[in-house]
């Protein structure tokens, strides 16, 4: 969408009057590690005691043609999209200096309460509200704080975000919280006497209702949705989005299927006949119900909308699905022929590179099959190889299951095999096999041989699937799943770079901080056994066809839809990414045409046209990859008069037509183009998508400020987050389930920095930096030995412990521009399962947590007292709720639902309990209702309306009537003192927000 750029636009003299305002720049490679182990000393270790006007991008206005029409120029669209992203790289890619600016978006739903008969329904009302609250802003806009408001999906949806960005000050982030409530009380002011606005994720009764699911009433079905649920006319009366649901319905050529795991009660009728089954689960204590969205085409063939298959989050059917793997494909290279020793990489198929270090006989090479072209591979480092010989009488590449592992060290660092499991370097196979040589005595032949059958059985062995069947909430249009409302953030990045970078290490937390805000139980009047919203978003934009999905079945082949809708897609359009973006940086110049990003272990489909012109263009392997991914999907709206007419030089419009609805985890943004001299400056951006809406402004402030904080730990004690985007994908699965946050586990990075070089007196022993703050100095090695990794040499430059500041280049240093690449060892690149306290709070001496690392960086910039205040509120806020003691409002929901008194036990929301529920929602967040076991002893002031606009100190004349009744209303109150006496101890630990 374009409204997701307002949180970063201003004026150009604000970026200007920032300069010198974001904390101080990244320490040394020296200074990170030793003063940064004495931080985190004293948050590890207990102790005894100018404004400006924001302009909002708009929707565009015009005429939406019909998908049979806008069908001829789809291509076109992509073609153009494709240049015009070149023409702006061109533009800014050298832009940098940029100070950070940053914002967040919130989404609100405005509902009906009928007290007499305890129901609550839908408002379509939300354009009007809008339209006043604009009016309002235009008029306070000499407020130093105001507000901008935009439509949503909804017709009973309105988005809000600040009307100017925090700034990199300490100090603005008190803003967050002040504005968010600021924008909670100008809302209200709005609503009608019966309207509620409570920041809840959904609508519990949506599409339960019929045709009483909203004030004005809206008959089911229609010719845009064809639900069987919902009406038309609850969607917003903006053309774009009633044409974004009627051509993915019409792209797809099916309606949307959405179905979610039901909650099992003890009364629960449609598990009455399922025996086995009992309301704990099917996955055991130590597992977690796993809910795989996007995949359910093989239990709907078999049982049906009411069911869909489910695994376990243990189990090693966690890494497959239907058949189809979640990570690369593994294939041993074999030219059996006489003096072969290897092949030559391609760098399009049948285009020869004559690398030195191209993949000898007994390497193991990943990459993924490529449909298009049959009888090729696609490199996971972005170069493609030939499965077998043109006649097909010599097989080059043998599949062999994903746990076989080469011992080439070479090929760890160039490429062809990646370093990121514990265990000896190069993992479970023996020595004689690998070495890049050919094999030639007949037992080398003999041992390659078996090998090779034991990998193909493994292979065979692996894919061996179960299943076990849930019955389902079933649900069949996009508004199940954009009706939904979430807590969003942009980041403007000092370059490209940085913006590429912190893309990365974001969505290593986007599923993580996904399941630490959850909130979103309740779906169609039913309870589900799921958290969070995003599988249902991703089911309901999921405009793949058939063989785009992987099935056989399916209408022929289009040539006017990307790919002819025959190139296999592996996930929706709204889903986690599929390929990390930031390239890195080696020494070797044979690498610059090499994506070099290690992390990269899943399928990522591209379209290899638009690659190739990317490449051509000067575009490094990595981000032309990125482009080219998000260009196999399809525009979704094209408007009459804007295609051809479109400047491709200097608009943008055709690139962001599909850039806007791949909606992924986090969104990278490139600076828009500048239309005139006055126009605001943009920079390089970073968008994070993940985190749920919470009931109060507290709750967002927190995570909003805690994921901005992160970002700039991250970025000044040079850590690393990435871990396999395989792992990443099973984390988001892993965070839908049922209180995952303090329930589950989730794949993470043992070490954010690389390890240090010790000695126990025996030799030479490698320990995490961070083992000094827990232990003192060298205690790391007292604790245990760690083997030997790689050599001194190597470890000090990527330690960067040295003060030759040639490890940095522009205020960057070495061991970020190598972190994608996974140099060092094993160790040093593995990941473990941590629960969600483990990662917030620390583990062991080598993980110190998420939130001593923050605590450590407010320390280093010498945060003001205020804000630290506030800050540690947050803090303990978010490590009480990561480690149990706090609730997520997902499952305070849900027992809300299960302890009501008119609850049957039987997975049913009715409208009694949904009318007390919106309500006691709404009082929470305008701290009219206490809530401890989700907020503990934090206590929420109440929001007035009163208080949304600035009072005028007026001086028109008053009659001596109304004089004299506030007179008396004054003289019947407590005198000032009274009242101070009794507040002053309340007040005094609390910041006036």
């Amino acid at each position: 969408r374009q409204l997701a750029t307002a949180p970063l636009r201003c004026s150009c003299s604000c970026l200007d009057n920032a300069r010198g305002s974001v904390a101080p720049a990244p320490l040394s490679g020296m200074l990170i590690n030793h003063f940064l182990s004495s931080l985190l000393q004293a948050v590890l270790i207990p102790s005894a005691s100018s404004a400006f006007t924001l302009q909002m991008g708009l929707l565009k206005v015009g005429v939406p043609q019909p998908w049979d029409k806008s069908k001829k120029n789809l291509n076109y669209v992509r073609e153009a999209g494709v240049r015009q992203f070149i023409s702006t790289y061109e533009r800014v890619k050298d832009l940098k200096g940029d100070e950070l600016l940053w914002g967040d978006e919130i989404e609100y739903g405005i509902f009906v309460l009928d007290e007499q008969n305890k129901k609550i329904r839908l408002s379509l009302r939300a354009k009007e509200i809008m339209d006043n609250l604009n009016r309002n802003e235009a008029f306070h806009s000499y407020e130093s704080e105001g507000c901008n408001w935009v439509p949503e999906y909804g017709a009973w949806m309105i988005e809000a975000t600040p009307s100017r960005p925090y700034t990199g000050y300490s100090a603005d982030l008190l803003r967050v919280e002040r504005n968010m409530r600021l924008r909670r009380k100008r809302l209200l002011t709005e609503l009608r006497e019966n309207e509620i606005a409570p920041t809840v994720a959904v609508f519990p009764l949506l599409g339960a209702m019929g045709d009483d699911g909203s004030v004005p009433s809206v008959q089911v079905g229609g010719p845009v949705t064809e639900s069987d649920y919902i009406g038309d006319g609850i969607i917003n009366p903006h053309p774009r989005f009633a044409a974004l649901s009627a051509n993915i319905r019409k792209r797809r050529g099916e309606k949307v299927n959405i179905r979610v795991p039901l909650f099992h009660d003890t009364n629960t009728p449609e598990y009455a006949e399922l025996t086995g089954l009992t309301p704990s689960g099917c996955c055991g204590d130590e597992s977690m119900l796993l809910w795989r969205f996007g995949k359910g085409d093989v239990s709907r063939e078999k049982y049906g909308d009411g069911f869909v298959i489910v695994g376990c989050s243990n189990s090693a059917k966690e890494f497959n699905d239907e058949g189809d793997p979640m990570t690369l494909q593994k294939w041993l290279v074999n030219v059996d022929c006489e003096g072969c020793k290897g092949l030559f990489y391609r760098s399009a198929p049948g285009v020869i590179v004559a690398d030195a270090d191209w993949p000898r006989n007994g390497d193991i090479v990943v990459g993924s099959e490529i449909p298009d072209v049959p009888g090729w591979i696609r490199l996971q480092n972005g170069y493609y190889l030939p499965i077998a010989s043109d006649d097909g009488k010599i097989t080059f590449l043998h599949a062999v299951s994903t746990k076989t592992h080469a011992k080439n060290q070479q090929k760890e660092i160039l490429g062809s095999e990646t370093p990121l499991f514990r265990g000896t370097a190069g993992g479970g196979r023996d020595s004689s096999l690998g070495r890049g040589s050919l094999p030639t005595s007949p037992s080398q032949l003999l041992e390659l041989k078996a090998a090779l059958e034991t990998a193909v059985s493994s292979l065979s062995n692996d894919e061996a699937k179960t299943f076990n069947v849930r019955p389902a909430i079933h649900m069949d249009a996009m508004a199940f799943g954009m009706g939904c409302c979430c807590l969003q953030i942009t980041f403007q990045a000092t370059d490209m770079d940085e913006s590429r970078f912190l893309f990365d290490q974001l969505a290593v937390m986007a599923p993580v901080m996904m399941a630490l805000t959850a909130s979103t139980p309740l779906l169609r009047g039913r309870i589900a056994d799921t958290d969070c919203r995003w599988g249902i978003i991703s089911e309901c934009v999921d405009d793949r066809r058939p063989a785009e999905r992987g099935r056989e079945d399916g209408p022929e082949p289009d040539p006017e839809v990307a790919g002819k809708g025959y190139r296999r897609l592996y996930k929706s359009r709204y889903d986690s990414i599929s390929t990390y973006l930031f390239q890195g940086k080696t020494e070797e110049s044979h690498m610059s045409n090499r994506i070099l990003n290690m992390y990269n272990d899943i399928p990522v489909p591209i379209d290899e046209d638009k690659y190739r012109e990317l490449r051509e263009a000067g575009i490094d392997p990595l981000l032309s990859q990125h482009i080219a991914h998000i260009f196999v999907r399809d525009p979704l709206v094209i408007f009459e008069g804007a295609i051809e007419e479109v400047d491709d030089e200097t608009q943008t419009e055709h690139f962001e037509s599909i850039q806007s609805t791949n909606w992924q985890s986090v969104r990278w943004k490139p600076p828009p183009p500048r239309t005139g001299p006055n126009d605001p400056h943009i920079g390089w951006r970073t968008e994070f998508r993940s985190m749920e809406i919470q009931l109060t402004d507290f709750e967002n402030a927190a995570f909003t400020t805690f994921i901005t904080l992160l970002t700039r730990v991250i970025l000044t004690f040079d850590l690393n987050l990435y871990i396999p985007l395989s792992r990443v994908d099973a984390n988001m699965q892993r965070a839908h389930g049922r209180d995952a946050a303090v329930k589950g586990k989730f794949f993470f990075r043992r070490h954010m920095a690389p390890l240090e070089k010790g000695d126990d007196g025996f030799g030479e022993q490698y320990v995490s930096m961070f083992s000094t703050a827990v232990n003192g100095k060298n205690g790391g090695m007292k604790k245990g030995l760690m083997p030997t990794l790689h050599s001194e040499d190597n470890l000090s430059k990527l330690d960067g412990s040295e003060s030759d500041s040639s490890l940095f280049e522009e205020g960057v240093s070495e061991k970020r521009r190598v972190a994608p690449n996974a140099s060092g060892g094993a160790e040093e690149n593995s990941y473990e399962e941590m629960t969600m306290a483990e990662i917030m709070t620390g583990k062991g001496d080598y993980f110190p947590g998420l939130i001593p690392l923050v605590y450590a960086y407010l320390d280093h910039i010498q945060c003001d007292s205020l804000t630290m205040e506030r800050m540690t509120k947050y803090l303990d806020f978010i490590q009480k709720r990561a480690t149990g003691q706090l609730i997520t409002p997902a499952t305070w929901i849900r027992n809300f639902v299960r302890n009501h008194e008119d609850y049957n036990f039987d997975s049913v929301v009715t409208d009694s309990i949904a009318y007390d529920l919106m309500v006691a929602c709404k009082e929470i967040g305008e701290g009219k209702r206490a809530a401890p076991e989700l907020l503990g002893s934090v206590e929420i002031k109440p929001v007035s309306p009163g208080d949304a606009y600035a009072k005028k100190l007026e001086s028109k004349r008053v009659n001596n009537g109304h004089i004299i009744s506030l007179l008396e209303r004054y003289s019947a109150r407590k005198t000032f003192k009274e009242t101070n006496a009794e507040t002053q101890t309340a007040e005094t630990m609390e910041y006036y927000i």
